[in-house]
């Protein structure tokens, strides 16, 4: 079993419920949390199209709700066949719970290719002061 199967299972099983009837591109997040546990979520679009939530920022909403502090790993998968990687303001709720070590593992369809630190895809994010 790979190393990251069971974070990728996670994200694998929310992009199957995600509420995507305009883009018609599900997305699926899961977090692997400070506190050890695994939270996740999927899109979920609105006919108001700014309204909608992005998979990343539902789990991390799951992981602070159960009181998680830090992603210690998130991995975003897609139903497409094109390496996703997280929107501007996704990379900014990643940095805002991550540390210098955090994983962000990026993806085409489901199948694992690519792991990076936040530095990586948003090398001058806000930080607090």
């Amino acid at each position: 079993m790979k190393k990251n199967q069971l974070l990728l299972n996670f994200a694998v099983n929310s992009m199957k419920n995600a509420h995507a009837p305009y883009s018609n591109f599900k997305v699926g997040a899961a977090i692997l949390a400070d506190n050890g546990k695994t939270y996740s979520g999927c899109n979920v679009e609105n006919i108001s199209y700014p309204c909608g939530t992005c998979a990343e920022a539902g789990a991390i909403a799951a992981m602070v709700a159960d009181g998680g502090k830090k992603i210690v790993k998130i991995i975003i998968v897609s139903d497409g066949n094109i390496m996703i990687t997280p929107c501007g303001a996704c990379l900014q709720r990643i940095k805002e719970f991550s540390t210098s070590e955090t994983e962000i593992i990026l993806t085409k369809g489901c199948e694992e290719i690519k792991t990076v630190k936040i530095s990586d895809l948003l090398p001058l994010a806000f930080e607090e002061f």
